[in-house]
């Protein structure tokens, strides 16, 4: 028998317990052993309630948890960073293995709690971190343990991607598509996390950990999201065949990394472009593999619960044949001691989208494409609106390959221009049909 202690009665909890309890006969078939929900550790009465639990299951404090000597595995499912911090560095002391679905805390704490797993011998695992329910994790750390990852794209975040995908079909604002993703239950009533692209930023740094056998490093990863994105833009972009994705990127330079967040073009036969909603998508390419699409609902209370109950079970089968540690966490023994540079944001190097404002004159163009000329910047398509549009007019590019410094300082001096309503507006492009049309 198996004993499980689950700390936190959200959502997700709530999911968990729920597939803990009436799942109970069929995951023990398929466990060879009874997994038991034994305690719940939760401090609001209403979501003790909610979990139809029995009374002897229920705990007010997360201690009654760590100190029950019964428990094999403690779920962590609280969220937040310091306190679930201290929970884990406890339960792991204590020699208990530990699954949770917090990314923030693996994010910003994860080198300090792997260490201190393989110092005390113990798993952590963390399925559910990363895209809810697409088991991502599972297929680096063991599925695609044979290749070189060149590169992943992921759309990690389903509250941006609702509202881009508002934006883009329906013809809404931001502030609209916003409001409708709260109204839908998508999005938090302060949804800075995701839209600002902080809570793709963290899942990011677990891939690029995963991906190249390195420690979690989340501070050198470029973040920007999608708060600011015009509707305008969307538009353009469709009209250059584009469309518009928060995306994790991240790309094996050999001697870097690349590791950045923001709003991206991409075609649209590119099989990212059609992923829709709330979902969430990674493309990865592996050198042996070739490429890969995983895809899925990556929140809500049941995907994210599948994802923490498989590694409840994964962690199961070690405990029943006397064997642990037998997949590092990262998927590498030698992941912290082997740091990897995150190549610099200024020396990225791709195409770009550029939207202008500019007095409809004479010689507009050419001063434009003079400056980008002298930053070694040269254009491969342009979208020039006429004469019977009023006052400053846009104009919209599409460049070819560009280091990223030269782009912004070529930018600040096309925004000094008098001809030239400031601020431009810029997005980058990940387009192979350019880079093939370059060479």
């Amino acid at each position: 028998m198996i004993n499980v202690g689950l700390i936190g009665l959200g959502t997700v909890g709530q999911g968990v317990a729920r597939l803990l309890t009436e799942r109970r006969e069929f995951l023990a078939r398929r466990l060879g052993t009874d997994l038991v929900l034994k305690k719940v550790a939760e401090i609001n009465p209403e979501r003790r309630a909610q979990a139809n639990l029995k009374p002897e299951q229920i705990a007010s404090r997360d201690r009654d948890i760590l100190d029950d000597p019964e428990i094999d595995i403690i779920v962590e499912l609280i969220g937040g960073t310091d306190v679930a911090r201290e929970l884990v560095l406890e339960a792991i002391a204590r020699g208990r293995h530990v699954v949770t679905a917090n990314k923030a805390l693996l994010a910003h704490h994860g080198n300090d709690i792997l260490a201190a797993a393989a110092r005390h011998e113990v798993d952590v695992a963390f399925e559910a971190a990363v895209c809810g329910g697409v088991p991502l994790i599972l297929a680096l750390r063991q599925g695609l343990a044979a290749n070189h990852i060149q590169e992943i794209f992921g759309i990690l975040n389903g509250t941006c991607n609702y509202i881009l995908t508002q934006m883009s079909q329906q013809g809404m604002s931001y502030s609209q598509a916003l409001a409708e993703a709260q109204q839908q239950g998508y999005a938090e009533a302060d949804p800075t996390l995701d839209v600002e692209g902080i809570d793709t930023a963290h899942k990011l740094a677990i891939l690029v950990s995963l991906a190249y056998c390195t420690p979690l490093n989340l501070e050198p990863i470029a973040v920007s999201g999608i708060s600011k994105l015009d509707p305008l833009d969307l538009q353009f972009a469709g009209e250059f065949g584009y469309a518009v994705k928060l995306l994790a990127i991240t790309r094996n330079d050999g001697s870097t990394i690349e590791a950045r967040v923001h709003p991206t073009l991409i075609p649209r036969d590119h099989m990212l472009a059609n992923v829709s909603g709330a979902f969430n998508a990674v493309y990865l390419t592996g050198d042996a593999v070739g490429p890969i699409l995983l895809y899925g609902q990556g929140a809500g209370m049941m995907p994210t619960a599948s994802a923490v109950v498989s590694d409840i079970l994964d962690l199961g089968r070690n405990l029943t044949r006397g064997v642990k540690c037998r997949v590092p966490p990262l998927g590498c023994n030698a992941a912290l001691e082997s740091p990897r540079q995150i190549k610099p944001l200024d020396e990225v190097v791709t195409n770009y989208y550029i939207r202008f404002a500019a007095w409809d004159r004479p010689g507009v163009l050419s001063q434009i494409s003079g400056i980008l000329g002298k930053h070694q910047i040269s254009i491969a398509a342009v979208i020039q609106k006429g004469r019977e549009v009023k006052g400053a007019v846009p104009i919209v590019m599409i460049t070819h390959e560009a280091l990223e410094a030269n782009m912004r300082q070529a930018l600040l001096e096309i925004d000094q221009l008098p001809i030239v309503s400031p601020p431009t507006v810029f997005y980058r492009i990940e387009d192979p049909h350019l880079h093939a049309a370059q060479i």
